[in-house]
């Protein structure tokens, strides 16, 4: 050693150059201390001077000597933390990059990508730099031709992981950036397809954490310009390799994460795409993936949900990791709901979209699955009613699941909805002052279920018309119909029609407050769509509204005016008097107004001059 950092001391180049050779003979990388020494003996200028000769295009016939020899001892050196720390190992970076993007890198590749994972490790400027410079360009281009599993493809990963622990890829910038790290996506994408290794789930957290960020919008956008077999079938076969094997059970959970990317990227028909193997004579069935994903979610969330009950209602309430765990997992449960939700999305539009992607066999599995998980979270609401929680978003997401496959099998779990469908439509979100978007989320429920005087008895004897009137009247204040394609205007419509036509054997009861409320928001209505449907069926509500009080009562009541009421006039005019073919699509709804008309008119003295106007 002696010997050694005399020479590295030396005046002139060819000593040091011997000292370093020497250096890579007999220093371990494990020697801290003797690594220490020799860098301070030789110093980082004379390093810096032979990586730099090592990487100009000359006539030096030892050129590739000096690039090789630089490059190990630089890599060696960066074992030290302080060392890879410094400024001066930062300062080499874009050098390296330059020296990696060549073809005489061949050699020394291994040795690069060590000494870029060392500085970057050790320096938050380190990972700026290697950015800044090109860095993943760099690893977009080397890649996808990088053999599977080998020990640069390791490093590369791990690269990759640095830059998004420290950045979150928001240091991507510009379409050349985000095009880059699509490529890195799609060779990503290859390894968890093909690997069965460790590396396999490294891949598996790089891609959730690359899609997950918060350039994930315009990431997605990237990813789809890409060929889908080059990347997303991997995926696929990838999710499918993890669920179906014994794991951990936080793999799997990642697994879901993965999955309910790629079906928010592609829609729900990607699960049910061909899955290519190996074998090109045995393909995976189509439905393979679908199935995993579905069971699997079902599995997280029964644990899921039975482990935020403990939290919520049994664990220390004071404890601030109580509430990060509880945190976590109501995320959890989220992404496995969204799935499930996704999952019954693909089976409504099962005829109209899939062909014969789904056969009858699979969808009996797929609503076995579905029908206990509806159990599980039945059961978790019913313990959060049991301990008088109503308001949160756990609780809202779960309604919504709920309200999402009742809306497919109205007469699914029926005792159970039916014991507790006054308590959904209580629950509250985090940030809402009253029940609304519960309300919404079991209206396409409520409107089958209401056709039906069974289903009638049971919204009326837990008083959940009054939560449809107050949600029909918001979403009207709010301009919800003035959005293409609302239906929950209409599906609460239907669903007040329905109990209102059947109040005989129901004995509703509707207080005058709800009756003025509603009024004024069909007014409101009336005075604000041309859309003859829209009209006709805001002055069916009103028809059916009028028999329960009269001209004098309203114009009684200081809230009311007329105004108000002669909207109302001129919106029942303009439908009592429509043509044929403006109301041949609503002659139901015709029906029940001239009807109306003919009960209630002589209560409504002003309404008969209203009509002959």
């Amino acid at each position: 050693m002696e010997e050694c950092l005399k020479l590295l001391k030396g005046e002139r180049d060819e000593q040091r150059l011997a000292g370093l050779l020497l250096v890579t003979k007999f220093c371990k990388a494990d020697d801290h201390s003797s690594l220490r020494k020799v860098y301070d003996a030789v110093g980082p200028r004379f390093l810096y001077r032979l990586l730099k000769t090592g990487t100009v295009d000359n006539d030096n016939n030892n050129r590739d000597a000096y690039l090789s020899l630089s490059i190990t001892v630089l890599a060696s050196f960066c074992r030290v933390p302080d060392i890879a720390s410094s400024e001066d190992m930062v300062f080499n970076i874009p050098l390296i990059l330059q020296v990696i993007s060549t073809q005489s890198a061949s050699s020394v590749l291994e040795e690069c990508y060590e000494f870029l994972y060392l500085v970057s490790t050790a320096s938050e400027s380190g990972i700026t730099t290697l950015c800044e410079s090109g860095g993943i360009k760099i690893l977009a281009s080397h890649m996808s031709s990088l053999q599977d599993g080998s020990h640069l493809m390791e490093i590369s990963f791990k690269l990759l992981q640095l830059i998004l622990s420290r950045t979150s890829l928001n240091i991507v910038q510009n379409n050349d950036d985000l095009s880059e790290i699509s490529v890195i996506v799609a060779a990503i994408a290859r390894q968890f397809a093909v690997l069965h290794n460790s590396l396999k789930f490294e891949a598996l957290h790089l891609l959730n954490a690359i899609l997950s960020s918060n350039n994930s919008p315009q990431l997605r956008d990237a990813f789809q310009s890409l060929p889908q077999d080059s990347w997303s079938h991997s995926i696929r076969i990838g999710i499918v390799a993890i669920l179906q094997n014994r794991v951990a059970p936080a793999e799997r959970l990642q697994a879901l994460i993965l999955a309910e990317s790629m079906v928010s990227m592609y829609g729900e028909a990607w699960l049910v795409t061909q899955v290519s193997t190996n074998d090109v004579q045995d393909p995976a069935p189509a439905d393979m993936c679908l199935l995993l994903v579905l069971e699997q979610s079902r599995v997280e969330i029964a644990v899921l949900l039975n482990e935020l009950a403990y939290l919520k209602y049994e664990a220390p309430q004071d404890a601030s990791a109580t509430a990060e765990a509880i945190f976590s997992k109501r995320h959890n449960v989220a992404v496995a709901y969204s799935l499930v939700e996704k999952i019954i999305k693909l089976i409504s539009n099962f005829d109209e979209n899939n062909g014969n992607l789904l056969d009858e066999g699979t969808l009996s599995k797929l609503i076995l699955q579905l029908n206990e998980t509806s159990i599980v979270v039945l059961e978790y609401l019913e313990d959060a009613k049991e301990h008088g929680q109503k308001k949160g978003d756990d609780l809202l997401a779960s309604v919504r699941l709920i309200g999402s496959y009742l809306a497919e099998a109205p007469v699914a779990c029926k005792e159970k909805v039916q014991e507790l469908l006054g308590y959904m439509l209580s629950v509250e979100g985090e940030d809402e002052q009253r029940p609304f978007y519960s309300v919404c989320f079991l209206l396409p429920m409520l409107s089958q279920i209401t056709m039906e005087i069974e289903g009638c008895k049971a919204l009326a004897l837990c008083k959940g018309l009054q939560a449809v009137l107050d949600c029909l009247s918001k979403l009207l204040w709010s301009n919800a119909f003035m959005v293409e394609g609302n239906g929950c205007i209409f599906l609460a419509c239907d669903t007040i029609m329905n109990l209102i036509l059947k109040k005989d054997k129901l004995q509703i009861v509707l207080e005058e407050s709800a009756i003025v409320d509603l009024l004024k928001a069909l007014a409101y209505w009336s005075e604000n769509t041309d859309e003859m449907s829209s009209l006709m069926m805001a002055s069916s509500i009103c028809t059916l509204i009028f028999d329960y009080t009269s001209e004098e009562a309203l114009l009684n009541r200081p809230d009311f005016n007329l105004s108000i009421l002669s909207s109302l006039y001129q919106l029942m005019a303009r439908c009592l008097t429509s043509s044929e073919q403006d109301i041949k699509a609503d002659m139901d709804l015709s029906e029940i107004i001239s009807t109306g008309f003919s009960r209630w008119a002589h209560r409504y003295p002003h309404i008969r001059e209203a009509v002959k106007n």
